[in-house]
């Protein structure tokens, strides 16, 4: 039985230009492919690297890395099915640095700490 939620195959490239108004956005399906797989290897550094800057303040690893892959999906897609908007989301590491270069470092917080002020200004942002 056919649903026409999800399209056939032969039908996907309507399908995602009119969720995406691709035609009236003057691009095409290959061009946001592209620009998706450009994108990915662009920002594909920080799944390494966020780690890393984490790994210094006593993160661990596992938990970093798999929080920011997390992170990188959720938000990306969030701005692509809910905002419509091909911009692709990921950790800001800037802040990353700072918690734990300077907060951890020379503060002297512990991480755990740290993390639950940035949770408390999110709460905040939102009230």
């Amino acid at each position: 039985m056919y649903n026409s939620e999800f399209p056939r195959e032969g039908n996907l490239k309507h399908w995602l230009d009119q969720f995406f108004e691709l035609s009236h956005r003057q691009t095409t399906v290959r061009r946001e492919i592209v620009a998706g797989l450009t994108t990915f290897f662009t920002m594909a550094y920080i799944v390494a690297v966020n780690p890393a800057i984490l790994k210094t303040a006593g993160m661990p690893v596992g938990a970093s890395l798999t929080a920011t892959i997390l992170t990188a999906i959720f938000g990306t897609l969030l701005m692509g099915f809910y905002a419509n908007r091909p911009f692709a989301i990921g950790p800001y590491m800037g802040e990353n640095a700072f918690i734990a270069f300077t907060v951890v470092h020379v503060l002297g917080y512990t991480w755990q700490s740290a993390l639950g002020a940035v949770f408390l200004a999110g709460i905040l942002l939102f009230c």
